[in-house]
């Protein structure tokens, strides 16, 4: 058991029905935590996040899938404790290998939240949770999507191409470093074999980049600025060429 998930109570009574009670959490939603909290610290951000990634990673040993992770998802209790509630999206490995399959498969999370990989018939695996958390994180930064609703038009491999990640450095207002974007950027890549192999290594890449990381965050000056790129090989070119010229003129 994690104490980053809603945790089963124990009955006293006789039961004449099936069900499961749960814990009651007094707080509030992530989403409305988000609404509260606009423009957080970066610190509080990890903070909470590394929580939520606490939560997922006991449902990964246990061979589940959250599948439905969202800011409506998780709440914050009133000590600053965070838990991932609402299990009805959850893949257990082995109840999903006698379920009856007929048709196509239905997408059990909130599509802005969901990986790619489950619209075109995918299998999700715990890199399909960390999109959802990387999507997650990235609004919270933000109080944007990484791609907006583009993720529910991607029924082929081929509109995944098509897709394009929004950069978080673009609102002055809310400044964050490059090599985060960088991290994020990694974490909600369409293509899971491309996001991080590990939700520990995501976590650990919010609070210390990698090399791999930093080199990403810190593109060429031609992708970077191509106008100032330029300008420097002209002056560079112009530079060459007087030099030249005045060797010339001596030697003449």
């Amino acid at each position: 058991h994690s104490p980053h998930v809603l945790r089963a109570v124990a009955g006293t009574h006789r039961r004449d029905h099936l069900f499961v009670a749960l814990e009651h959490v007094q707080g509030q939603t992530l989403a409305q935590w988000m609404i509260d909290h606009p423009r957080p610290a970066l610190a509080e951000v990890r903070d909470i996040v590394v929580q939520i990634a606490r939560g997922l990673q006991a449902f990964h040993r246990m061979e589940m899938l959250h599948q439905d992770l969202r800011p409506e998802n998780i709440m914050i209790d009133h000590t600053g404790t965070v838990k991932i509630i609402d299990f009805g999206a959850v893949h257990v490995a082995g109840l999903a290998e006698t379920a009856v399959h007929g048709g196509s498969a239905a997408i059990l999370g909130t599509v802005q939240y969901t990986a790619p990989e489950y619209f075109w018939g995918g299998p999700g695996t715990p890199q399909s949770d960390l999109f959802s958390l990387g999507v997650i994180t990235y609004q919270m930064l933000t109080g944007r999507l990484p791609y907006g609703t583009q993720v529910a038009g991607l029924r082929t491999r081929a509109a995944l191409l098509r897709l394009r990640y929004a950069s978080a450095l673009h609102d002055e207002s809310r400044p964050i470093p490059a090599w985060i974007d960088a991290v994020l950027e990694r974490a909600v890549h369409p293509n899971p074999l491309k996001r991080q192999a590990e939700l520990s290594e995501f976590v650990h890449e919010l609070h210390q980049p990698g090399a791999a990381t930093l080199a990403r965050a810190r593109p060429p000056l031609a992708e970077r600025n191509p106008l100032m790129f330029w300008r420097a090989t002209a002056l560079v070119l112009v530079v060459t060429v007087v030099v030249l010229l005045g060797l010339l003129h001596r030697q003449g």
